[in-house]
């Protein structure tokens, strides 16, 4: 029911109906959050008599009363998603609490440290979640309690610094709001429901979602629960567990505690925990019971298990456990282990493991020989390794990476309201807070390196300078690198390496090969992106750019020397040149990829983009060539173009120039012919990019065909050489039935198609693209995942068209859409039979491929279509 409920509220029910310890609640569901904000943020007319009636009830089921002056009963008023978004949304605890009902606390309990403490902790949050107030006029008012009684820590305040301090925080609060601090527990109540619905709209909710993709979902729902009290004398505590390890996959109980405390301390990074394991030497029977509880919930769950418990004076309660945050190498092994364990079949497995997430294991760690200055150690709450320049806050770190700038964010300790921050910067450096928190939960999620509770540093937000221990000052803009995995915070840019695909990674994938329906293969234009796309899994090169290797010194000459030729005898002279460099390249790939297909494009770009534009380079360049500077910008001023990407490139610079396509058909073929003669299979196809009239298509695939049986012909070698086009501009969807009566294969090209298709420069659609995600009028970036409704449909359409002409028709595509899973979904609904993408996207995209083929086998797929 966590649609209803939300993951937090199903779950706590879910572990009350397995018998585990939980305090006794209730839940406002999210379809009420749904009404309160189409109601205009007011609340359904008999909500309140619905909130009376269950808080009625749990009063008489805790036998104590909301406010009571003798013995008060407290709740936490939380919130919860069906999708977890940890920390995105608002939580109240200790609610209830005014100036009768602490005394009766203190009373009852006996610890009047412990009433006044939950009653400071009380304001300190309703005061910045419900009323408004910043944070930061709190932290001050305790920061000066600390320093007047001598302390570094909350716990050496004495009851008498905490009344003080409850009588700052109320002159806070009538100083920021005219009015004094709600000494009402229903007024309390409604308010705190109220800012937990409205947090479902905060501004970091709304990013979370956007950076997550997370969409369709009603609200937030609100589990109201008694309180039960870590921050109390004796054996208190509180602390997160996991079932396992998150950023390793280890099956160990991990996690942290925190003594004489309450969960925020732990989840917000306020303070530094210890690891649990403490537990097993101060209250071994707790550690033994918390263990039980964890190995029951993931038996339970069928999945590693995040878990947050609280002990009150020697009793385990646990108020959460969801499917927990992990590592992209922890959700592998977790998955493969679980299959192991006989938990799990291979194919839940596969669907386990979000396939985006893959990415993160080619993620760069720190080179074993590198040099490194290490300013200090703090937690490894986040793999990888990260270098940038320093900046303090979300908003900078946000505007750096606009510009194309990588920094790393740096807090004392982050809040919801840097997630956007986070998402835009390479790492995270915090002060404070444990492996389970804020920071390190949103950084696994996000895949981005984080090191946490690195103590020893001073940071100092506001003069933007962390002082490390040995009185190094780093400020902003300064270089320094993160080592996920180890803790270490290195100053400058340390030299990092790539790592290898584990062999856990490796069996997940065999496990994806053995079921996916499409084929993957790589973009690669060199040697070595080839080998490194084959170590990666991939079954083919589906985009081999031809432009890309012109531009090497000794070879841009001769190109130059072509555009610049003043008839086709000259232009022929400079080809002739680059004919041997162009045989060598498709040789070394060809060979690399041993009789695996590879397409390889014809050349796309306009010329002027292999001529340089300011004086100072044109200048060198006509010197160069030996040929006058005015001639050579007379033939820049020709090459100019409005809209060069709709201009004269691709198919029409080889209609207008044919002898481009005719050098490299012979260079294409000479390759597998010399291949051959060493006893090397090959698997050759030619693309003709940019093609809308069938007639573009046969005037270039007649030109290539005859070369290539000449080359035939002179060596003695027959190749089957295949020519088909790249299907990236709408009218080639459209007739794509005329185009494949002579292309023996389409691969779309979904980058060109989505600029043609939308009428987007791919170029300038940064300008405006975020903002039209931000209004919801775009769900995400055309570029970064494929249209499915606009572009999608126009690919559908070019397959069935084309296969209706071309029985068996092999389509793919080679944009950067060939590594997004949402994408991949698609191509496998469409019954495309391969998608291609960059060498590092392959694993991401064969187990995209198999998860699209579980969810719709093409057997589905095929009768739906019927």
């Amino acid at each position: 029911m966590r649609e209803l409920l939300g993951g937090k509220g199903a779950n706590v029910a879910e572990m009350a109906r397995l018998g585990i310890p939980v305090p006794p609640g209730f839940v406002i569901t999210t379809e009420t959050c749904r009404d309160f904000n189409t109601l205009g943020q007011r609340f359904p007319a008999d909500l309140q008599l619905q909130v009376d009636k269950a808080l009625a009830a749990l009063e008489a089921q805790s036998g104590r009363k909301l406010g009571d002056a003798e013995d008060p009963l407290l709740v936490s008023v939380r919130s919860g998603a069906a999708i977890s978004m940890p920390g995105m949304m608002d939580t109240v605890l200790n609610l209830g609490l005014n100036d009768r009902a602490v005394a009766g606390l203190a009373r009852k309990s006996g610890d009047v440290r412990f009433a006044w403490d939950a009653y400071r902790r009380f304001i300190q949050m309703f005061g910045d979640v419900v009323l408004g107030i910043d944070h930061a006029l709190f932290e001050e008012a305790l920061a000066e309690a600390r320093a007047e009684r001598g302390v570094a820590e909350d716990t050496g305040l004495t009851p008498v610094d905490l009344t003080r301090l409850v009588d700052r925080y109320k002159l806070i609060v009538r100083q920021a709001t005219g009015a004094e601090f709600p000494q009402e527990p229903e007024v309390q109540l409604m308010k705190a429901i109220r800012a937990v619905f409205m947090s479902w709209e905060s501004q970091r909710a709304r990013t979370y979602r956007r950076i997550e993709g997370i969409t369709g979902l009603a609200g937030t729902a609100v589990t109201i629960q008694a309180m039960v009290f870590g921050n109390r004398a004796g054996e208190s505590g509180t602390g997160v567990v996991f079932s396992r390890n998150p950023v390793t996959g280890e099956r160990e109980l991990y996690g942290e505690f925190l003594a004489n405390a309450q969960g925020e301390d732990v989840v917000a990074g306020i303070r530094t925990p210890e690891p649990v394991a403490v537990l097993k030497e101060r209250m071994p029977g707790l550690y033994d019971e918390l263990t039980a509880l964890s190995d029951k919930l993931e038996a339970h769950y069928r999945d590693m298990q995040d878990i947050e418990f609280t002990i009150e004076q020697g009793k385990l309660f646990l108020l959460q456990t969801r499917g927990g945050k992990r590592s992209a190498r922890a959700a592998v092994r977790i998955a493969t282990d679980l299959v192991a364990e006989g938990v799990l079949t291979r194919e839940e497995a596969l669907l386990r493991v979000d396939a985006m997430s893959l990415d993160q294991l080619l993620h760069p760690t720190i080179a074993p020989d590198a040099k490194r200055t290490v300013l200090a150690r703090g937690l490894p709450a986040s793999p990888g390794a990260a270098a940038g320049a320093v900046v303090f806050c979300a908003d900078a770190a946000e505007a750096a990476a606009a510009r194309g700038d990588k920094v790393i964010l740096v807090r004392r300790e982050t809040s919801p309201e840097d997630v956007h921050g986070m998402h835009a910067a390479q790492g995270v450096l915090t002060a404070t807070g444990g492996m389970t928190s804020h920071a390190a939960v949103v950084a696994r999620g996000m895949g981005k390196c984080c090191v946490t509770g690195a103590g020893t540093l001073i940071i100092n937000e506001a003069a933007e300078t962390i002082t490390a221990p040995d009185g190094t000052v780093v400020k902003a803009g300064d270089l320094i690198t993160l080592d996920g995995g180890t803790g270490e915070v290195m100053l400058g840019a340390v030299e990092t390496v790539l790592p290898e695909l584990g062999e856990d990674v490796r069996q997940l994938l065999a496990w994806a090969d053995a079921v996916r329906e499409m084929k993957v293969r790589a973009n690669a234009d060199t040697p070595e992106d080839a080998a490194r796309a084959r170590d990666f899994g991939a079954e083919g090169i589906g985009l081999c750019r031809t432009e890309h290797m012109f531009f090497a010194p000794e070879r841009i000459r001769a190109m130059r020397e072509m555009i610049l030729a003043e008839d086709e005898a000259g232009r022929i002279a400079a080809l002739d040149r680059l004919l041997p460099y162009q045989r060598a390249d498709f040789a070394g790939i060809l060979k690399e990829m041993a009789g695996l297909p590879v397409t390889i494009r014809l050349l796309d770009p306009p010329l002027h983009e292999f001529l340089p534009q300011g004086e100072g380079a044109i200048a060198e360049l006509a010197g160069d060539l030996k040929v006058p500077v005015e001639r050579l910008k007379d033939r820049l001023h020709a090459l100019h173009e409005a809209n060069p990407m709709m201009g004269h490139r691709g198919c029409r610079l080889m209609i207008t120039y044919p002898e481009i396509a005719r050098m490299q058909a012979r260079a294409i073929t000479e390759a597998a012919s010399q291949l051959a003669a060493e006893g090397v299979e090959t698997a050759v196809e030619v693309m003709v990019p940019l093609v809308g009239l069938e007639g573009e298509f046969n005037a270039l695939a007649d030109v290539v065909r005859d070369e290539a049986a000449k080359v035939e012909a002179e060596t003695g070698h027959t190749l089957a050489i295949k020519v088909g086009t790249m299907i990236e501009l709408p009218r080639a969807c459209l007739r794509a039935g005329e185009i494949a009566a002579s292309a023996e294969f389409f691969s779309f090209g979904t980058n060109d198609l989505t600029q043609f298709t939308f009428g987007f420069s791919r170029d300038d659609a940064g300008k405006f693209v975020p903002a039209y995600r931000e209004r919801g009028l775009l769900a995400h970036d055309p570029f970064a995942s494929l249209d499915t409704d606009g572009v999608g449909d126009l690919v559908a359409i070019g397959v069935a068209r084309g296969r209706a002409k071309r029985a068996g028709l092999k389509t793919g595509i080679c944009g950067e859409h060939g590594g997004d899973p949402a994408s991949i979904a698609f191509c496998h609904g469409a019954g495309l039979d391969y998608v291609s993408c960059s060498p590092y996207r392959v694993p991401v995209a064969r187990l995209a491929a198999a998860q699209a083929s579980l969810k719709a086998p093409r057997t589905v797929l095929a009768a739906a279509a019927e």
